[in-house]
């Protein structure tokens, strides 16, 4: 039987932490201890369990993590997850494991996890069968300093513009600093494909198409050389 490494997520805001204890939930190796809004709370716990490892928010009331961490038993790892990347040089200064950027894919959230567990103690993956991505219905970005909540099946398409994206939905519109490329490896590839350098459609929203471009809601999307063969493919087969 493999040994349980149980852990503790600390962060004030309640989206994160529902992300983060999603994330757990999905490696049997971890087990989540506890989830606590501030510092103050995880005191409780560190002093009555055995705390394996802290998932643990920076930019928090009262005490802040790095703060929190000084206070704490060395013998216990760190994660910190925080949105503020200038705090990595001093998270790391504290030995901690890895340093995780928001809005967290399960993808990234893995390499932390098997960076502390070690190359040699295998992680398990609760549901080893499916794919994550295929599992879940929705994801979190980040926009307008809050995770925003966003079902697959309300997405339309998604442009890229420089450094940010626009994700229009049914909806609204919802602008986030990511790359096209770093969502879209947080989409199933069932639902979506990529027609262009700067655009991701959902492919059950499709009203028509041609080899130059597909139409989305009244609006035509161009469909690029590049990508022109593996679209046409993909949607032949539908």
């Amino acid at each position: 039987m493999t040994e349980k490494h149980h852990c503790l997520i600390i962060d004030d805001e309640i989206t994160a932490r529902e992300i983060l204890e999603s994330h757990v939930a999905k490696i049997a190796t971890i087990q989540l201890s506890g989830s606590c809004k501030n510092a103050l709370e995880a005191f409780s716990i560190i002093n009555n369990q055995k705390i394996d490892l802290i998932f643990l928010d920076i930019n928090m009331p009262e005490i802040n993590g790095l703060s929190f961490v000084k206070s704490i038993n060395k013998n216990i790892k760190v994660i910190f997850t925080t949105a503020y990347r200038e705090y990595a040089i001093e998270g790391f200064d504290l030995q901690a494991v890895d340093y995780l950027l928001k809005p967290i894919s399960f993808e990234r959230f893995l390499q932390a996890v098997n960076k502390y567990l070690g190359e040699n103690i295998p992680v398990e993956i609760s549901h080893p069968s499916e794919s994550i991505l295929e599992e879940s219905d929705f994801i979190f970005v980040k926009s307008d300093r809050k995770m925003v909540k966003i079902d697959f099946d309300e997405i339309l398409h998604i442009e890229s513009l420089s450094d940010y994206i626009k994700i229009i939905t049914t909806q609204k519109t919802i602008v986030t600093r990511e790359t096209i490329s770093n969502i879209e490896a947080k989409l199933p590839k069932k639902k979506f494909i990529r027609i262009h350098r700067s655009f991701l459609i959902a492919i059950a929203k499709i009203e028509s198409f041609t080899n130059e471009y597909i139409e989305i809601n009244k609006k035509s999307l161009p469909i690029s050389r590049s990508y022109k063969k593996s679209v046409l493919e993909q949607l032949e087969r539908l």
